[in-house]
């Protein structure tokens, strides 16, 4: 074995040099160890039965001998200790230049994120995504199930105990064998067993696979953290969507109204003589349009509200809103600087407890390569009678141990490592691209609060100067200096730009609540469970 032991590096070319020296030490060096620690436990427990057949040192037989090789199993573990990957991070955000800044007591936010909006409705509806929310539900089971993996990579640590009970009678053929027909018997054998099986731990694969079961449960928690953010998000979004169409609505309905009033005047007009009939018409037109705009807002409104109704698990057809034009602006929005980004942020906390995971499977898959050690003890009553099966007579026992390993696999073992390894490398690659995309997000929204807040001012002046133009042009036009089609221009372009302001305003609000959530709301990843 040794010999075999020592021929790795030809095995194992494609691993890395500065690994090469290392791995071949510590896989004969612990081997010899394991094979020298078990030959003594043999000789100990042959000395032991013989000079101490009383059952009474059983017992103290047992236990020392399970000390030796919980000793033993604590030799090492193979594998690369996890080191977090390195990941490119500004010192600062970019399109941070120029936007409002929370104060610095208030450098993150914390606890329930949505109520920075200061909006009582907002702040129910978003405290029901964790209580009703069916995907969010399904995120939560999902944890349940990785923390059930964790316990059942522990259960490895423990021996495996098993207690069976038998009652067998059995007839031997007399005519087997060459002599005279022997007469038939029949014999009874009864028996209870107790059977233990332990394999030990000596390279750290139980280790390890509890290890990357661990970082998988947190993963996963991050994961749920991160659905918990993205559906409050969401229902966060949906909400001034739908604020910002009753906004549209007020608008639309005041909007009406006033081209009414027009109709009317343009209607007595032409009663006199002074407006045509085509003014008229234009002016009938113009109201009609609008009317089917408001009526299209109705539409869209009930979208988002079944929307809305559906995040918080509710049906639609039990769920309704009162309208509420949208009103307000944005709040100041902390976003810290992007170093803070990689524990505020679930789903990168997610995809490096991922890495972690990967990391520990490289030692899994190595362990491959090592000698399993096991320890195996059996211990009950047999008796061919049922009345003597409880004597002192009927008693036996065994213990010993057995060291294996592979020596052809046709290469199953190098490529479970390899595809170990890849994976490990899939996952960095995979953490360092979230990373990325988060800040992009921040970056983004900064920019998408920084230039719509520039954009907004500049287009309430022109709601301002759009309005003056529709009363310049309607005295114009009660003047007769002017056509009907001056008005409905005037009109028009007014009804536009405040409703584009209107729009805008919604805009905002979505990309504040998108920069909340691209810094990751409340969370941290101090939350993420140590223990799962």
């Amino acid at each position: 074995m040794l010999s075999s032991l020592l021929r790795q590096r030809e095995v194992f070319p494609s691993f890395p040099r500065r690994r090469e020296s290392r791995f071949v030490l510590n896989l004969w060096i612990p081997a010899l160890a394991a094979s020298a620690g078990m030959t003594f436990v043999c000789v100990l427990m042959k000395k032991l039965t013989d000079t101490m057949e009383d059952h009474k040192f059983l017992k103290i037989r047992v236990i020392m001998a399970a000390l030796l090789v919980a000793t033993l199993s604590a030799c090492m573990v193979v594998g690369p200790d996890y080191v977090r990957p390195t990941v490119i991070t500004p010192d600062a955000y970019k399109e941070n230049d120029g936007w409002k800044v929370a104060q610095p007591k208030d450098d993150l936010i914390r606890g329930a994120w949505w109520e920075i909006f200061g909006d009582p409705q907002l702040n129910a509806l978003a405290a029901q995504v964790s209580v009703s929310n069916q995907n969010l539900a399904a995120a939560e089971a999902q944890y349940r199930e990785a923390q059930a993996l964790v316990r059942e990579a522990r259960a490895s640590y423990f021996p495996t105990a098993t207690i069976g009970i038998g009652a067998n009678r059995s007839s031997q053929s007399t005519t087997i064998g060459g002599g005279p027909t022997s007469q038939r018997t029949a014999v009874s054998d009864y028996s209870l067993a107790l059977d233990v099986s332990w394999e030990l731990d000596v390279w750290g694969r139980i280790r390890r696979s509890v290890e990357s079961n661990q970082a998988s449960a947190q993963a996963s928690a991050g994961d749920l953290e991160n659905a918990r953010l993205s559906f409050q998000a969401a229902l966060a979004q949906d909400y001034f969507q739908l604020r910002e169409l009753d906004a549209q609505k007020q608008l639309l309905t005041a909007t009406v109204a006033a081209f009414q009033k027009s109709l009317e005047l343009t209607e007595g007009l032409y009663a006199q003589g002074v407006a045509s009939e085509a003014d008229v018409l234009q002016a009938e037109t113009q109201l009609k349009t609008t009317q089917a705009q408001l009526i299209n807002v109705g539409v869209q409104r009930a979208q988002f509200e079944h929307a809305i109704a559906v995040l918080i698990g509710k049906p639609p057809s039990d769920f309704s809103i009162p309208a509420t034009p949208l009103a307000g602006t944005p709040p100041a929005i902390p976003v810290g600087v992007p170093s803070e980004l990689l524990e505020r942020r679930p789903d990168i906390a997610a995809s490096e407890r991922r890495v972690a995971a990967a990391n520990a499977q490289i030692g899994v898959a190595e362990a491959a390569f090592y000698p399993s050690v096991t320890l195996n003890a059996s211990l009950g009553l047999e008796s061919s009678s049922l009345a003597k099966l409880f004597t002192a007579a009927s008693r036996f026992w065994s213990v010993g141990g057995s060291i294996s390993e592979t020596v052809f696999d046709g290469g199953l073992r190098r490529a479970q490592t390899d595809f170990a390894r890849a994976a490990y490398d899939a996952t960095v690659a995979t953490y360092r691209q979230t990373v990325l995309t988060a800040f992009q997000g921040v970056e983004d929204n900064l920019a998408a609060l920084r230039i719509l807040e520039d954009e907004s001012r500049v287009q309430g002046e022109a709601v301002k100067a759009a309005e003056r133009s529709v009363v310049l042009t309607t005295n114009q036009y009660k003047a007769g200096t002017v056509s009907y089609l001056n008005v409905i221009t005037a009109q028009t372009i007014a009804l536009t730009n405040e409703t584009t302001a209107v729009q805008l305003l919604g805009q905002r609000m979505t990309a504040a609540v998108l920069l909340v959530q691209a810094v990751g709301g409340g969370w941290n990843a101090s939350n993420l469970p140590s223990n799962p």
